[in-house]
């Protein structure tokens, strides 16, 4: 996991972080400004690194991924540049975007695709002028890129779905479940939907149907769902939507209805879905802290600027990859996950409504 639902980021620290004092590079590199590195002996000073995002609709990328990757790029190399693009929502407009970071020279290219398949061209384009590409929290499954990082998706998906159906056994829920998955042309959103059919598929529950959501689009998925509640209403006994985007519209349409909102899922630990799950509204989330994958994609950019070439811990799509596992979040422990470990602030999302049952949770 959007667009009617412009939010705060759940990553409230992201202004504190980004303002802490920059420290020294650790010892996979060789200093602020990198000399020679590795095999490839480059040299990184003044060099440019294009960051080229999907979607203004999700708060996230212009809150959390562009200022945590341009300070840890800043930390490794104080030269360097971060060229930073936002497609939104436009593969078109990311073709020309990634165009012009290659005209002006760019050294390595940090891509979250709007299109997974249409993002090929872009790869091809790169390589041609020996640009390496990055693929960012989406992969491009076409044409392999030189390295992807990202959360697990498809794990994402089977955790999200398991949790539900686990959830669901254990109220001794009846009837089936809906099924909102993310964009068709984000194969990202694809091993979500894998993982999602891993857990659901097996588990008893009837899958009733499901629907891949253009854009992510919060408003279509809230249109397919009251659809659905027309069509099905009390067999509906829960829902996976793919992010907190789907799963809010998911939920709207449920209290646009007047019907009791099911076990509902969620993905990316929105502050508004925490505000969800702490009353009551949302059964879960994805916690994935941005700051593990833009701080990890600016380091793995900085190596191949330097003239390295990073080893992947594994490969997706015959590209060398890093994915990190994600930790699901429900009221029994989203003190300690989201608010103890410091990634959002009560005082932000305690709010109104929501103070009571965060002091409910021990939320402080």
């Amino acid at each position: 996991m959007k667009k009617a639902h412009m939010r705060t980021s759940a990553f409230a620290a992201v202004a504190v972080i980004a303002g802490m004092a920059l420290t020294a590079c650790g010892s996979d590199s060789t200093g602020a400004d990198g000399g020679a590195g590795g095999s490839g002996g480059g040299s990184a000073e003044n060099a440019k690194v294009a960051f080229l995002m999907p979607d203004l609709a999700s708060t996230r990328y212009e809150l959390a991924d562009k200022p945590l990757f341009e300070a840890k790029m800043k930390q490794l190399c104080s030269s360097c540049t971060v060229i930073y693009q936002n497609a939104d929502s436009d593969a078109s407009k990311q073709q020309q975007q990634a165009n012009s970071a290659l005209a002006q020279g760019v050294k390595a290219i940090v891509i979250d695709p709007v299109d997974s398949a249409a993002a090929a061209t872009i790869v091809k384009s790169a390589q041609a002028q020996n640009v390496p590409v990055i693929a960012y929290d989406r992969p491009i499954p076409t044409t392999p890129a030189d390295y992807y990082v990202s959360f697990d998706n498809e794990k994402i998906g089977s955790m999200i779905g398991q949790s539900l159906v686990d959830h669901l056994k254990k109220e001794n829920a009846e009837g089936g479940i809906l099924q909102v998955n993310g964009s068709p042309t984000d194969a990202a959103a694809g091993l979500i939907k894998k993982g999602i059919h891993g857990a659901v598929d097996p588990s008893g529950f009837k899958l009733l149907a499901e629907y891949d959501t253009p854009d992510w689009s919060p408003e279509k998925a809230q249109g397919w769902v009251s659809g659905q509640i027309t069509k099905f209403r009390d067999q509906i006994a829960g829902v996976v939507a793919a992010n907190d985007g789907t799963g809010g519209g998911s939920i709207a349409a449920f209290k646009a209805a007047g019907v009791k909102v099911p076990p509902v899922t969620g993905n990316d630990a929105e502050s508004a879905a925490a505000q969800r799950i702490i009353s009551g509204d949302q059964y879960n989330t994805i916690s994935k802290p941005i700051k593990t994958v833009a701080e990890a994609a600016a380091d793995v950019a900085y190596r191949f600027v330097r003239g390295e070439k990073p080893a992947g811990k594994t490969t997706l799509y015959d590209t060398p990859s890093e994915l990190f596992t994600p930790t699901v979040v429900t009221r029994d422990n989203i003190n300690e996950v989201l608010f103890q470990s410091g990634i959002m602030k009560a005082s932000e999302v305690c709010t109104g409504e929501y103070a009571k049952g965060c002091a409910e949770l021990g939320i402080k």
